[in-house]
Formats: C-alpha cells, structure tokens, sequence
C-alpha cells in the first residue's frame, strides 16, 4: 500500500509576520514547508521552526531567476504569495517619490508577476494558490483615502490574481486573500486581529476554496471582499 505524500506547502516571504506564523501553523500539523527569506536573520528563524528555506529577494530578477531550478521536483499543494511592503504613509493626493512608487510596485505587483511563472512546473494537481492581498485593494469597497500608494498597489496585484486565475483554470485553485488587520511590523500593535489568528483563518478559508470561489477576492474568514 502506497502512503499519501504529505502536503508541501510554499511560502514566499515566510521570515516574519503572517508568514512566518503561517510556516509554524502548517508545520505544527505536519506539513512539509518551504519558506523564502532574504536575509541571514530570516533564514535562521525559519530553520528554527524547521522549515526548508529557499533565499529569495522578489525585488531581484538574478534572485527570481534561480527559483525555478530551486523548486525543480517540488509538487506544492499550497502555494501562499505573501511578500509585501507599505511603505510610505501617504495621504490621497500626496506625491509619493519615484523611489517609493518603485519598491512598493516592485515588491508588491511586479515580484509577484515573475514568481508565479517560476512556479507552475512545481504545483501539484489542483493545488490552492493564493497571494495576501489587503482590503485596500478593493475598488468597489473602498471608503478611506489613506495609504493610496500601497492601495493602488493591492488593486494591481488583484488584477494580476485574476490573471493568474484564468491561465490556471483547472489547474490549481487561486484567489486573493485579506488577512485581516492585524498585530505585525506593518499592522501595528492597535491592529484587532492577532496574527496567530489571522494565520488560523487564512488556512482554513484556503483550505476550503472551491470552484466557484476560484479566481476571487476573499476575507480570511471566507467571505467574498468586491474587487
């Protein structure tokens, strides 16, 4: 009798936050977990968890470039794209620099445009692909004018998800994921929604997307979020 492989869940942006809660969340029930970093520091503190670790900086094409032969034999039934900066804390209508517009599109919109292509090779059959979008990316729900470059940055990687979703029809599950706001470096201690919590919800909700939520904008409670 041939045992079930165990599900091998990829982590893009796994050393800290979300996504270092969600490497020790995945582990704690078995999984197995690759998890990216960029750094000495981020690498150690996955290895502690006793994840595998992949060295990875999505604002580098030279570093992209190498992911594909990285992950070469691989078969992720879980595929999480969570890297992302705010950056600054602008206003609606205050100028962001050239330099701010370009790390925050880079990281946020363009990282993940060349990651997932190094991917398809290494997603297991109807694997669940997801990228940690932000409630600030919804046009049609939007009611705050704060923070309109990392917002406008959100709305783009929820147009590249969709994307995503029609080339991947049938084969893998993808949608766009709001964590939530949430206890991090980024959400700030004011945040209602602990991170351990957070975790908890975004893999229960990727676990269980359907079809019919395929290619979708969700709350990391499951509920639909208007694009």
């Amino acid at each position: 009798m041939s045992l079930k492989p165990l599900p091998h869940v990829l982590i893009v942006g796994a050393s800290r936050g979300i996504g270092l809660e969600l490497a020790r969340q995945y582990l704690a029930d078995g999984a197995l977990v690759t998890g990216t970093a960029r750094d000495d520091e981020g690498t150690a503190r996955l290895r502690a968890l006793g994840a595998q670790v992949l060295r990875l900086d999505i604002t580098q094409p030279a570093s992209i470039g190498g992911l594909g032969w990285q992950v070469d034999g691989s078969r992720f039934s879980t595929v999480i794209v969570n890297a992302g900066v705010y950056g600054p804390r602008l206003r609606t209508l205050d100028v962001p620099t050239e330099a701010d517009f370009d790390q925050v599109m880079h990281t946020n919109v363009l990282g993940p445009m060349r990651v997932v292509p190094q991917l398809l090779e290494a997603l297991a059959p109807q694997a669940r692909l997801a990228v940690v979008s932000s409630r600030m990316g919804s046009i049609g729900g939007r009611t705050a004018t704060s923070g309109w470059l990392y917002a406008a940055s959100k709305a783009a990687l929820n147009s590249v998800l969709k994307d995503i979703s029609l080339a991947l029809q049938g084969r893998a599950l993808c949608v766009a994921l709001h964590p939530g706001w949430v206890q991090t470096d980024m959400g700030g201690a004011e945040a209602d929604l602990r991170v351990e919590d957070s975790a908890r919800t975004l893999r229960g909700t990727l676990a269980g997307v359907t079809a019919a939520q395929h290619g979708q904008f969700l709350n990391h409670d499951g509920s639909p979020i208007p694009w």
